[in-house]
């Protein structure tokens, strides 16, 4: 189980059903099958249950009994290896211990992506949790450098930690956007702009700050909601008799304050806003949403899309073209997304002050500079 920022402990991936990362270790494992019974195979005849479970715990003590045994070791690496190698270990990752969930070696948004997309490699590698209690420890005592947490965890404002831009974008875009019935839409086409107005000033430090005080402060949703739109000029407004709209939200806090963004300004425009909070999981909402049990609630882009494509992997770096997608996926199921907040909730990298003070860290490119 993965701890999140409201102390639940739901599993992160499920919480928002993000879809890479367990199916990714899914497809891997289905791999690693098929290739033992490939071999079987290959070697003259079917293989039995029992053989393939043999050849599968077979398999590790042969690949360590290889490398150990003289006759087999490969030659020595050649010269532009030696060099590749050393000039990983003389960047500022290479001298930099790094923290994360254990399976974060094999993710493709995690170590993979660091090294694909950055060409890192660090010191060492602390197996902790994800974005969990157990980083942001190892973080603060100095037993890990760098560490994994999510870009709205109110753990990144409350301690202090640097979240490095993420400048050559590894990561999908799970922007903050509303997800609306088309026929809701339609009927009321000013909810667009008035949600849009919201998208388009919620940041990530002050979605990191709703959640703080929601998660950490113990505040009331309502009240979080209600003194961020007054401090941004949103409310109160005018406009009355405009209909009833159904918000809904999934079940963790920070869907709760986003909820309530959407309810108090639509009422402060003239609705009528009834709320169905707290429904459970995407696979809960989405079927509320298509049988208009509730008219629109707070999604994310890459997350919803990958639910909604079923792990084709359509989901972009890129917002807008994340979002063109969604749309796309929506529209024969009666919805329409919204515009997209800065704001996302998606795997961030941290530093301490004092980590990006001594080697300069502002993006994740600058773990791949040379150490000083």
């Amino acid at each position: 189980m993965i701890p999140r920022p409201d102390g639940g402990n739901r599993p992160a991936w499920s919480r928002k059903q993000r879809g890479n990362p367990v199916r990714l270790f899914r497809i891997l494992a289905l791999g690693a099958s098929t290739l033992v019974l490939a071999s079987a195979c290959a070697a003259g005849g079917s293989a039995t249950p029992a053989a393939t479970a043999a050849a599968a715990s077979a398999q590790p003590s042969q690949a360590a009994s290889a490398a150990a045994s003289p006759a087999v070791q490969s030659a020595p690496p050649s010269t532009a290896a030696s060099a590749a190698a050393s000039a990983a270990t003389n960047t500022i990752a290479g001298q930099l211990a790094f923290g994360g969930p254990p399976e974060c070696p094999q993710r493709p948004f995690c170590l993979i992506g660091l090294q694909k997309v950055y060409g890192l490699t660090f010191k060492s590698f602390v197996p902790l949790d994800a974005g969990g209690p157990l980083t942001v420890a190892a973080l603060e005592t100095g037993k890990v450098q760098v560490g994994l947490l999510f870009t709205s965890d109110p753990s990144i404002q409350v301690d202090g930690f640097v979240l490095l831009n993420d400048d050559r974008h590894l990561q999908a875009s799970d922007n903050i956007a509303p997800v609306i019935r088309t026929a809701v839409l339609q009927a009321h086409p000013d909810i667009a702009t008035l949600l849009n107005q919201i998208s388009a000033k919620l940041t990530q430090a002050q979605l990191t700050s709703l959640n703080k005080q929601v998660t950490v402060d113990k505040s009331d949703p309502k009240d979080v909601a209600r003194a961020w739109l007054q401090q941004n000029g949103f409310v109160p407004t005018g406009g009355s008799n405009k209909g009833t709209i159904v918000v809904g939200s999934t079940n963790f806090s920070e869907q709760l304050v986003l909820a309530e963004l959407y309810s108090q300004q639509l009422e402060a425009n003239g609705y009528t806003v009834t709320r169905k909070f707290n429904l459970g999981s995407r696979e809960v909402v989405q079927p509320a949403i298509q049988s208009g049990q509730i008219d629109l609630y707070p999604e994310y882009l890459a997350s919803l899309t990958e639910y909604l494509d079923n792990g084709a992997g359509l989901a972009t770096t890129d917002p807008a073209k994340t979002s063109a997608v969604l749309a796309g996926l929506l529209k024969p199921k009666g919805e329409s997304v919204l515009a997209y907040a800065p704001a996302t909730d998606e795997n961030g990298f941290v530093v301490t002050k004092a980590t990006a003070q001594q080697y300069g860290l502002v993006n994740v490119s600058d773990l791949a500079k040379p150490a000083p």
